[in-house]
């Protein structure tokens, strides 16, 4: 006969392993902190034991063949500054709120996980309103490639063997589109192959990496070497028609393939890859004191002819933003051995500080900053203070840089760029900050006193009825405008991740608690209009007042939703180990990446 506990014992039992569970919490060794089976990277060109094979795209037809290749630095990496602040033990209560908070974000995660499992299975996006699948990026299956780290991070081990099984079955030699988007190729499948392969160590993983690779070289067999950014995937698996390098190009294009590209090279060996972004980061060192503002790239270049210095217009945001993001993380990334990315990163810096970041003029006076546009012209640089989603990545970009480069002013300055995201979180009506918006930038920072004449005629501005005589009231009813705002251009919110990955990034850097605060809040905004009956779905209006309805949803639901938002929303809420920023840097897709060591 088995005796059975009474209940009595059983709370017993379920409390101490509770405790444990807190007191291992406080020294840093929950399971999830435990050393992983991820293989390290003793130096840039140590190369893990495996044996890729040839591949469809390796053997495609070279019309422009390379007679050189510059390599990887050698030596030992530099000891760099540590990143991460030094955290100290919680309390055992912050550890149950910290806890209960990662669980709900795993269970949005799982749910979601669970319903693209279900429903897309393979495809590239489930539709999270009508419950089908869709493929917008290669037909690859984008969204369970770019969540593999997010499941081994969340230590949800068997949908990872599951999903890593499936992704290394999936044939990049055929593709659902006429031509292959060789920047989101890079950050989505690359960048999710290779942080999979970090964490996992699963070897076939580094072999679809290389696979993706070959396919990516194809783009820069041009007669510069400088890429192409639409492959026709029919015309290059053929390899009779030579390509050349576009004339024109977004500038975020041609900079953000320099991690996965160096990366792949680290883990391999082959320094094809490498020498491919070295090629490109040369021309941008070359350029950088020669554009229309000096230190700053525009957003349209000319790889064709090499040329950065003819176009007219500057941001931080869409359409530049990795490019920026990556000089300070590529430097780490190699180790601190190639100082050319830390002065693209500190030129680049200066000249954002003195030409796009506003201070914001706030009925409240909020000390915060926002990464702005500027133009320049013939009557010199104009700066127009607009607000995109996109730009809130620069907060943690500062913050990084400062870390890493001795600059405590960065650091601050990350720090008001990542309160002022929070803060347009916390003005609107629903609690997530629109796509793009627009307000008034102050005399300077520290000259910024409320002017509700000067933000009436900002209004009024924005709205194309300057000088004429209408009611601002009116106006700003229609449009639905939180004070502050004097116009929303983009009411969109697409589950984008840039605001919390600042603030991430910042907890982690300054170790103020006020930030795991502040995402939890956002979590909720988010969760709270964005949820289907199947997962989480993009929003074409934020600003919608009527507390009867939710804003209206569209039917799209992004793999960064699931590699970078949810991840991030995870990781604050974790022991400080678990993706330690002093080990890995993050991919402009949230995918980590093992810095040598």
């Amino acid at each position: 006969m088995v005796l059975l506990p009474t209940r009595r014992v059983l709370i017993v039992f379920a409390l101490a392993c509770t405790a444990l569970l807190l007191l291992y919490q406080l020294h840093g060794k929950t399971p999830a902190s435990l050393p992983q089976s991820n293989p390290s990277i003793e130096s840039p060109n140590q190369k893990p034991s495996v044996v890729v094979s040839g591949s469809f795209w390796k053997d495609r037809q070279t019309h422009y063949p390379l007679h050189s290749l510059n390599s990887l630095p050698t030596g030992k990496p530099k000891q760099l500054p540590p990143i991460q602040h030094a955290f100290i033990g919680e309390s055992v209560e912050d550890v149950k709120v910290r806890l209960s908070r990662q669980q709900h974000v795993k269970e949005a995660f799982k749910r979601c996980w669970d319903s693209y499992h279900e429903r897309a299975w393979m495809r590239d996006e489930l539709s999270p309103v009508s419950g089908g699948g869709r493929d917008t990026f290669g037909g690859w299956a984008a969204s369970l490639v770019d969540a593999l780290d997010t499941l081994w991070i969340m230590g949800l081990d068997e949908e990872f063997k599951e999903a890593a099984s499936a992704a290394v079955n999936i044939d990049f030699s055929t593709s659902t589109d006429s031509n292959v988007n060789i920047f989101e190729t890079t950050i989505r499948y690359l960048g999710g192959f290779l942080a999979s392969y970090d964490l996992s160590g699963d070897t076939r993983l580094l072999t679809k990496a290389v696979e993706v690779g070959e396919m990516l070289l194809v783009a820069f067999d041009t007669p510069n070497h400088m890429p192409i950014t639409r492959l026709d995937w029919q015309k290059a698996a053929a390899g009779t028609e030579k390509q050349v390098a576009p004339d024109g190009m977004l500038v975020s294009e041609l900079g953000s393939m320099s991690m996965e590209f160096t990366h792949l090279s680290q883990l391999t060996g082959d320094q094809r890859w490498y020498d491919a972004i070295d090629r490109i980061a040369t021309l941008f060192d070359e350029q950088q004191s020669k554009t229309k503002i000096p230190g700053l790239w525009p957003v349209v270049i000319n790889p064709r002819d090499e040329d950065m210095t003819f176009d007219t217009g500057f941001t931080l945001g869409g359409m530049s933003d990795s490019l920026y993001e990556y000089l300070a993380k590529e430097y780490a990334l190699l180790g601190g051995l190639v100082p050319t990315y830390q002065k693209l990163y500190e030129q680049s810096m200066a000249a954002s500080i003195q030409h796009l970041l506003f201070r914001p003029m706030t009925p409240s006076g909020a000390d915060i900053l926002f990464g702005g546009d500027a133009r320049a012209g013939a009557d010199g640089i104009v700066k127009e203070p607009r607000a995109q989603h996109l730009t809130c990545f620069a907060g943690g970009m500062f913050a990084l840089g400062g870390r890493l480069f001795s600059k405590p002013e960065h650091i601050e300055i990350g720090r008001k760029l990542t309160d002022g995201c929070v803060w347009a979180y916390e003005n609107m009506a629903r609690g997530v900050m629109p796509e793009i918006a627009h307000l008034v930038s102050c005399p300077s920072s520290d000259n910024c006193v409320w002017d509700q004449a000067k933000y009436d005629a900002a209004v009024l501005e924005r709205a194309g009825a300057a000088g004429a005589n209408i009611n601002i009231s009116e106006i700003i009813v229609q449009k639905e405008l939180p004070l502050g705002f004097t116009d929303i251009d983009d009411r969109r919110y697409i589950l984008r991740p840039e605001a919390i990955e600042s603030v991430f990034m910042l907890y982690r850097i300054t170790g103020d608690s006020k930030y795991q605060e502040q995402a939890w809040k956002m979590f909720q905004s988010i969760q709270n209009i964005t949820r289907t009956e199947y997962a989480n779905a993009a929003l074409s209006d934020i600003t919608a007042t009527d507390a009867n309805s939710l804003p209206p949803k569209d039917d799209r639901m992004e793999s960064f939703w699931l590699a970078e938002t949810l991840k991030y929303f995870y990781l604050i809420f974790s022991e400080p180990t678990l993706i330690s920023l002093d080990e890995y840097v993050l991919n402009t897709e949230a995918h980590p990446f093992r810095r040598p060591r």
